[in-house]
């Protein structure tokens, strides 16, 4: 997507338009609904949660009426909605201070190897204190994606979060990667897994809601897409086939889905007058290389900024006319 066509996508016209008239959530008259959407991908996320931190920073979040994460990206975006996501992306770049979310000998104390109740719960909550009430209060709808175990089928969570408890049960089965975050979430009488395996880029959920408008926050380079070896197919195969047996075509499938959302997107960002309008940002062909399981704290800040500044690319031309 050329500079050019990126001053001018709608979505970017529709965020200004909103910000110079003081629309805020929940008392907008455009009668379109705008909803930001955050890829996750472990610690790959960090890129995604960069480019949030740098949306914050351009004063545009009051834009948005919805917002909607998958894996680790609902982290970031409850960081977000919390008004706190520079906390939030800087203790992302600081893994140490989390080693132990991911301990090897971590299933020697009964423990998933990541260990997301942990993180979410003591890490987040009572150490960084990550404010739940105003997440809840917040008028810009929070919604965690999940795969459902049992039918393998992307789903929104966001009905199910009504308090502290039920947000942190949300957030960590969005990121509940199959075998290394243990069992499926129970939630609702239902029992969840990474949103990775259904909806990894949060797209068809936010467009069936009805978004007009959606702003999608990607943690990969243009037309990068999943592509999960053979031995790791396999060893998730055999452990969804025991732990959650009807989301196993879900993940049979995903690299071929991620082949087919990568064109979407690409066709989208280029499509004038598309319906719904939708644009992603992505960080640049020279950024970093972020692994899923990232425990280098230079990558993890070259990643933040690598997204900070992709975001910051996308935004020039409004930022300018404001």
């Amino acid at each position: 997507m050329s500079i050019a066509a990126e001053r001018d996508h709608d979505v970017l016209r529709v965020l200004g338009e909103r910000v110079a008239a003081g629309s805020t959530p929940g008392q907008r008259a455009d009668g379109l609904r705008v909803a930001l959407a955050i890829e996750g991908g472990g610690n790959r996320g960090v890129i995604s949660g960069g480019m949030a931190a740098a949306l914050d920073e351009a004063g545009l979040l009051p834009a948005f009426d919805a917002v909607y994460g998958s894996s680790s990206g609902t982290l970031t975006a409850a960081w977000l909605l919390s008004a706190h996501v520079q906390t939030g992306l800087q203790a992302w770049t600081e893994p140490e201070k989390y080693a132990r979310m991911s301990r090897p000998w971590n299933p020697l104390t009964r423990r998933p190897l990541f260990d997301l109740q942990w993180l979410i719960e003591e890490f987040y909550d009572r150490t960084l204190g990550l404010d739940a009430d105003h997440i809840l209060a917040n008028p810009i709808s929070l919604h965690p994606l999940a795969t459902d175990a049992a039918t393998g089928e992307s789903v929104d969570l966001g009905p199910l979060v009504r308090d502290r408890a039920s947000l942190h049960l949300a957030m960590r089965a969005s990121a509940a990667l199959p075998i290394l975050a243990g069992k499926p979430v129970r939630l609702g009488g239902r029992n969840f897994l990474d949103a990775g395996l259904a909806e990894s880029i949060p797209l068809d959920t936010p467009i069936a809601a009805g978004a007009t408008h959606v702003l999608v926050l990607t943690s990969r380079r243009r037309g990068e897409t999943t592509s999960d070896s053979p031995a790791v197919r396999w060893v998730t195969d055999r452990w969804l086939r025991r732990a959650a047996p009807g989301a196993r075509a879900a993940f049979a499938d995903r690299n071929a889905r991620g082949l087919v959302i990568a064109e979407r997107l690409a066709h989208y960002n280029t499509a004038a007058g598309a319906t719904p309008s939708v644009m992603a940002v992505h960080p640049a062909p020279d950024s970093p290389d972020v692994g899923r399981s990232e425990s280098d704290a230079a990558v993890m800040r070259a990643g933040a900024r690598a997204g900070g500044d992709a975001m910051r690319r996308a935004l020039a031309g409004m930022l300018e006319q404001r």
